[in-house]
């Protein structure tokens, strides 16, 4: 029996996380700037230069309406050079939305996914 359909009513909006090494964090300071001038609706988050939570490198996150997500998503895959970028919603389960529900521009990396599962507390 087929599992049933989910509602895209439920995504409150989207992440893309944008991944950088220390050799490339010119190119990925240079995309933020450019994201906060092409987007100023869009929120940007704490640059980390080490892996935080769920994500395995250096990366900061750019947060979006789901109305903005043509937007800014084709935008990005135009526009990342040769940085990788994790896309996905904001739902009610995190783990299903970086596991299952997430979208990559470039390489994709190996998520820490087990801080996201029910009853771990989210790290930030």
């Amino acid at each position: 029996m087929a599992e049933p359909l989910s509602d895209v009513a439920a995504i409150a909006g989207y992440h893309a996380h944008i991944y950088f090494e220390a050799a490339r964090s010119e190119e990925a300071a240079a995309l933020r700037g450019r994201l906060a001038a092409a987007f100023p609706a869009a929120l940007l988050g704490r640059w980390h230069e080490r892996p935080v939570g769920p994500h395995p490198a250096a990366m900061y996150q750019l947060a979006f309406a789901a109305q903005d997500f043509a937007r800014i998503v084709p935008w990005l895959m135009l526009n990342r050079g040769a940085l990788t970028i994790l896309v996905h919603p904001n739902t009610e389960d995190e783990y299903a939305d970086h596991a299952h529900h997430a979208l990559w521009l470039g390489e994709k990396l190996p998520l820490k996914l087990d801080v996201l599962r029910k009853g771990n507390p989210t790290p930030r």
